[in-house]
């Protein structure tokens, strides 16, 4: 215990910040060494979706000395990178949560005591925006102080590179590298703005670019200006954005819930700031069915992701992120002005539905899988416009992200708001629902249901556990799984070279099932859970009732996982 003891004294003399030093000198004097030994437990892992993490004092959490060290390690890269300090600046931005904005000024100083140019977003701004800024300044990268919808304990430090993505391997390897070899964050050159240096602010004009370039790709279309619409964002940063832009578009019905309105990274009505989990948008159905609204929507803390909840004759219903997805293809895809060469490409990850790549096809558009996260899907959608093969109209990911082709290279919750309001403005000018036009997708394409199971081992004894069960299930794949034959399997892990990048090597097996149908598990990347998808489809006769066949699809496929969980002896 004197090695780690020994090891929390150096990182608290390396430490700037006098409250975090006297918890970690608090907890060393506690005696607790199993809650030192966790604070203390090597550091953060700097990778692709750059740091998140609790906040709190010691190597292995989000604080002043993590944030100083990783931005000098970024700004070291970036010098290494260019050769030489880059003209062009870093754009930096922050969301509403605790500390957000003090490890927003420690970006600054770092960035500007290695001699860098720095231009800021100085209020609260959602992700999506310093994305579309780092673009919009000629950036040479951006940061973004955020820890999305993690519990209000969270915090988390974002890296776009140049071109308005979130960096992919090996940027974030060389990254990481740079940061290891940071001195202890005391050391750091560490320039505090005044007169003659200083963060620019980023222009007005940034976003006024983003509105007009928006307009421009919306379907045309007469906006029904009495869609009654219900807004939240959850404590976060969307509502003064989605409010002008809702109010530019001519929605002039528009209900913001108002206990969580204002930016709160204590998110105070509820513990999980995520449009996914239950009970997320119950303040915002309740305010729907005050004001008879006829749609619901849920952006995330940082605006980067959208909820979606609609009317039926049986209440509300929350549609999944495959449904928005599908939804949206349908709807961008059904445009008249649409470019046929190149084709339009939709890019989606491999855990989405595959109801997507056939609603794709079926309105002649290229389609790509990826892997998971945005990133991937960016990768496909540039590396196939370079070559001229396909025109980027939209990507989604099944976890409530989406990004319109022309617009921005990450997941964007703003405008992916706007345009289902335009989508069920067009359903409503027809008569019609989006759950309409939902049921209208499935009797051209089949019903699809979707079904996720996370089975849960922590510790280090759990990561073996899941690692044997996935070499289990890659050499010994079940024949059959309910009712249905087990088809081709595919192993991931293997046979990257032949695979395009943005679909490389993953620790993930697919098992195909008939019909299109498919059965996927990959350890989770954040959490100690093996995570199992399946996707299960069947035609739709005229006279079938989609509500009813759709209840007994998920039995079946709830049954089909757990029959898998059992054979790979989880």
């Amino acid at each position: 215990m004197s090695e780690l003891v020994d090891q929390a004294r150096q990182w608290i003399d390396g430490d700037p910040d006098p409250t975090t030093r006297a918890e970690l000198t608090a907890l060393i004097e506690s005696g607790d060494h199993t809650e030192l030994a966790d604070r203390m437990d090597g550091g953060l892992d700097f990778g692709t979706a750059g740091l998140r993490g609790l906040m709190g004092a010691g190597s292995n959490r989000i604080n002043r000395a993590t944030v100083i060290r990783t931005t000098r390690g970024l700004a070291d890269y970036l010098v290494d990178r260019y050769g030489g300090v880059p003209e062009n600046p870093v754009v930096v931005g922050r969301d509403a949560r605790v500390g957000s904005s003090v490890f927003m000024g420690d970006v600054v100083g770092v960035l500007l005591g290695a001699g860098l140019s720095v231009k800021v977003w100085e209020e609260v701004v959602p992700t999506p925006l310093l994305a579309y800024a780092v673009t919009a300044s000629g950036a040479c990268a951006g940061v973004m102080i955020t820890a999305s919808h993690n519990p209000p304990l969270y915090n988390g430090y974002k890296v776009f590179d140049h071109n308005g993505a979130q960096i992919i391997p090996p940027v974030d390897t060389a990254i990481a590298e740079a940061i290891d070899r940071v001195a202890p964050a005391i050391t750091v050159p560490y320039h505090h703005p005044s007169a003659d240096l200083m963060a620019e602010p980023i222009p007005p004009q940034v976003l006024d670019d983003y509105r007009n370039r928006l307009s421009r790709l919306r379907t045309p279309l007469e906006t029904d200006p009495d869609q009654g619409i219900v807004y939240t964002p959850l404590h976060g940063v969307g509502w003064r954005y989605i409010k002008d832009l809702f109010a530019e578009a001519g929605y002039r019905n528009v209900h913001p819930v108002e206990p969580q309105i204002e930016p709160d990274g204590r998110f105070p009505t509820l513990p999980f700031p995520n449009p996914e989990e239950p009970g997320a948008m119950d303040l915002a159905i309740a305010r729907a069915e005050e004001t008879d609204a006829d749609l619901v929507l849920a952006n995330d803390p940082d605006a980067d992701r959208l909820g979606v909840a609609v009317p039926s004759a049986s209440g509300w219903v929350r549609l999944t992120g495959n449904q928005i997805g599908v939804l949206l293809i349908d709807h961008l895809l059904s445009r008249s002005d649409l470019p046929s060469h190149p084709p339009p490409l939709i890019v989606s990850t491999i855990v989405s539905s595959p109801l997507a790549e056939r609603v794709a096809h079926a309105h002649g558009a290229r389609f790509e899988t990826t892997l998971t996260g945005f990133k991937w899907i960016m990768k496909a959608a540039l590396d196939v416009e370079s070559t001229g093969q396909g025109t980027f109209v939209f990507g989604f990911e099944e976890a409530l992200g989406y990004a319109i082709g022309g617009l921005n290279r990450d997941k964007d919750g703003l405008s992916a708001a706007l345009l289902m309001a335009d989508l069920s403005s067009e359903a409503r000018r027809e008569g019609q629902t989006i759950l309409d036009r939902l049921e209208s997708i499935y009797r051209r394409h089949g019903l699809w249901v979707s079904v996720q199971k996370g089975i849960v081992r922590p510790g280090p004894e759990g990561a073996v556990e899941i690692e044997s069960a996935m070499t289990y299930l890659g050499n010994h794949p079940p024949d059959s799984l309910g009712e249905k034959k087990v088809g081709s399997v595919t192993d991931y892990r293997k046979g990257a070279d032949s695979r395009p990048a943005w679909l490389g090597a993953a620790n993930l097996i697919a098992l195909e099932l008939p019909g299109g149908g498919r059965m996927l598990a990959r350890p989770s990347g954040t959490e100690p859970k093996l995570k199992i998808y399946m996707d299960a489809t069947r035609p739709l006769a005229i006279a079938d009732d989609p509500a009813r066949i759709e209840s007994v699809m998920v039995r079946e496929a709830e049954t089909a996982v757990s029959e898998l969980v059992d054979h790979i002896g989880l």
